[in-house]
């Protein structure tokens, strides 16, 4: 008995001890990409191509971020994603919660039908031309509403959603209707204040979806004002690509390709920083409702 034991404690040091060495190895592999590129973004480039990265503060420069921050298309590029992560944050969870409460009901009738429907969106879809041709008609295509209106139902979100209203005790829906609420006043009054943790796990998502975003803007926005931060960043680096052929003077245009260098590593640093600094304020519900959403489907 006492072997057994032994055995059973060692297998799971080993477990332990794996899963450990595992998780240290993700954690360098995600670590060191970002060191180095926010090391690049302020690094002289003729340095870190001679020497390789160096952490001699002689060797810095704020060049890049200084060049960045002058356009002003940055600074409208960083309000509109603003704008349209925010907005679109506030919609997508709105949509999805309401979804959600009445495909997380045994009395709904159509719940298979409404089910079937929802899951065939996830696998197929209309096609970029089409979807173009909706827009337009709709008389979408070059408003702030072909960003914020498709996509606001994300399916996989309205099946997490559905799942965590599952772990809610049925006796507070009980309670609720014998003391005479209705569904609006058990959903508003009662549901969603407890389910704080899924709503945190999508405005999370949501938000930083339509952060990252850029497709969809670049199909139907072609108005430079309304173009969020990732369109304008893209505009930087495309106009700072350098052509050999249409520089004849060498210094230059090596001057020229080190800025661009420097422009490359600073942009992706700066479209990061708001979600960064963004993901420890949801972090402990992150875990919470990730985790109670999955346990039933």
């Amino acid at each position: 008995m006492n072997n057994k034991k032994k055995s059973t404690i060692t297998q799971d040091k080993v477990v332990t001890w794996g899963g450990n060495l595992l998780l240290i190895l993700l954690t360098v592999l995600i670590v060191v990409p970002v060191a180095y590129i926010l090391l690049c973004s302020i690094m002289d480039p003729s340095v870190r191509n001679s020497v390789g990265v160096s952490l001699n503060v002689k060797d810095w420069t704020l060049e890049g971020y200084r060049r960045v921050f002058q356009d002003p298309n940055i600074w409208r590029g960083f309000r509109n994603s603003f704008f349209y992560s925010i907005v679109f944050t506030v919609i997508s969870v709105t949509v999805t919660l309401l979804t959600a409460y009445p495909m997380s009901r045994n009395d709904f009738m159509g719940k298979k039908f409404f089910n079937a429907i929802f899951v065939f969106t996830m696998f197929f879809g209309g096609g970029l031309m089409p979807t173009y041709l909706l827009m337009d008609q709709l008389g979408l295509v070059n408003t702030v509403w072909a960003i914020l209106l498709p996509g606001a139902l994300n399916v996989w979100n309205m099946i997490l959603a559905r799942s965590y209203y599952k772990t809610v005790p049925i006796e507070l829906y009980e309670a609720a209707s014998m003391d005479g609420s209705t569904e609006v006043q058990y959903f508003f009054k009662i549901l969603i204040p407890v389910c704080k943790p899924i709503i945190a796990v999508l405005c999370l998502y949501q938000f930083v979806a339509m952060w990252n975003s850029y497709f969809d803007a670049m199909i139907y926005l072609d108005d430079q004002n309304l173009q969020p931060l990732q369109l304008v960043l893209r505009s930087i680096l495309v106009q700072n690509q350098i052509n050999p052929n249409l520089v004849a003077n060498m210094e230059k245009l090596a001057e020229t390709a080190k800025l661009a260098d420097l422009l490359k590593y600073s942009t992706i640093v700066i479209s990061s920083v708001p979600l960064i600094v963004l993901y420890p304020f949801f972090a402990k519900s992150f875990e919470k409702g990730v985790m109670i959403g999955s346990v039933k489907g």
